[in-house]
């Protein structure tokens, strides 16, 4: 190639040349140019969501206590600021609040353990008999043989964890042993020093970086705060509807029926139907048909006043996820990490949502900046 007299390379003649990736990508249709933006993020969100969950699976005791750290630090920090406007230092505020939760789930355990100790064996045998009446009610109405059906259900028991493995469950009891009491160090120091952490990373941050990560901050543990109080109050409230609809049609086993209905609506959506098919199934062995029928339609009842009327006004607009997206992220974090991923997939999607819609109305709020001069 020929240089001029100045070094610059003569410019090539407009029929032979070459259009510039710029210029090529400007004659692109503005759908197909968006297309390729829009699925090369998707990509980039896609990858980087699965190799999250990767390492969350990984390190899945860790990640499990500090999930469960932060819920409950969320939930009691109420207390611990009361304890605080009392005029109590830091650390014993923190302790106390600490003492007080393990006095609760302690007293509660043994209270329910004393009152049915010895009608789980009993729960373990109605519910073998409400599937038993079930088999023989679909085997007898749909063109399903027992040998199908046994396949089918050996398939599913495969599928869900194949057999029980003696060093397996060993580990894994360890593992939620420790993340236990992780956990509760953990959630100690949080009462503890939680605000003093926030503001050392606030330091951290110049400029209108700051203001719109403490703006996004609040909103996602007020966020935090609002769905842990919240879902402890409509679980509550539908283990004691459930509850008391199976007292009154003298279904056995009400208390710890209750007992799962409470602890299965900290699951959105998937805990509650588990919990009010496995009241249905007692019924349907203990009392007979119409029983379950009525227990049914208890159950379908208290969901739709907890859907229609208690969560709209417990929650009101803090936790801002329709049912399908919520449906969808149960199901996600229950086959990445199990009953652990649905547990936190709600809250850790309400929290994600807020803080990127507060980051959008900071930069919608900011003022254009002004030209160059």
């Amino acid at each position: 190639m020929v240089e001029n007299g100045d070094g610059r390379t003569p410019e090539v003649s407009a029929a032979g040349a070459r259009p510039e990736p710029r210029q090529a990508w400007g004659a692109l249709p503005w759908l197909v140019r968006s297309a390729v933006v829009w699925s090369a993020c998707l990509v980039v969100v896609v990858v980087g969501l699965y190799l999250l969950g990767k390492v969350a699976v990984l390190l899945a005791p860790l990640a499990i206590a500090l999930a469960v750290t932060l819920f409950l630090t969320a939930l009691l920090d109420p207390v611990r600021a009361g304890l605080r406007r009392l005029r109590v230092p830091a650390a014993p505020a923190a302790l106390l609040t600490l003492l007080l939760l393990l006095g609760i789930l302690v007293g509660v355990g043994v209270l329910v353990w004393n009152l049915t100790a010895a009608q789980f064996g009993e729960l373990s045998e109605e519910l073998g008999e409400g599937l038993q009446r079930s088999r023989d009610f679909v085997t007898t109405t749909l063109p399903v043989s027992d040998a199908q059906l046994d396949k089918l259900i050996e398939q599913v028991r495969s599928g869900l964890g194949g057999s029980f493995d003696p060093v397996g469950g060993a580990r894994t009891a360890a593992e939620a042993a420790g993340s236990t009491l992780l956990a509760l160090v953990l959630l100690f120091f949080l009462l503890k020093d939680g605000r003093t952490m926030w503001r050392w990373v606030l330091r951290r941050l110049t400029g209108p970086n700051r203001e719109v990560t403490a703006e996004a901050g609040r909103a996602g543990w007020h966020t935090l705060g609002a769905y842990s109080r919240g879902t402890m109050i409509i679980a509550a409230i539908d283990a004691i509807g459930i509850g008391l609809a199976l007292v009154v049609l003298r279904v056995p086993l009400a208390l710890p029926l209750a007992l799962i209905t409470f602890l299965g609506g900290f699951v959105p959506i998937i805990g509650a139907t588990v919990a009010g098919t496995i009241a249905v199934l007692v019924a349907l062995a203990a009392k007979g048909p119409a029983t379950a029928l009525l227990v049914l339609a208890a159950v379908i009842a208290v969901q739709q006043i907890e859907g229609n009327l208690l969560e709209p006004l417990v929650m009101k607009r803090q936790v801002q996820l329709h049912p399908a997206v919520i449906l969808v992220v149960v199901t996600a974090g229950t086959l990445i990490a199990g009953i652990a991923g649905a547990f936190v997939s709600v809250p850790i999607a309400a929290v994600t949502y807020r803080v990127v819609d507060t980051v959008q109305r900071h930069r919608e709020r900011r003022p254009p900046t002004p030209p160059p001069t």
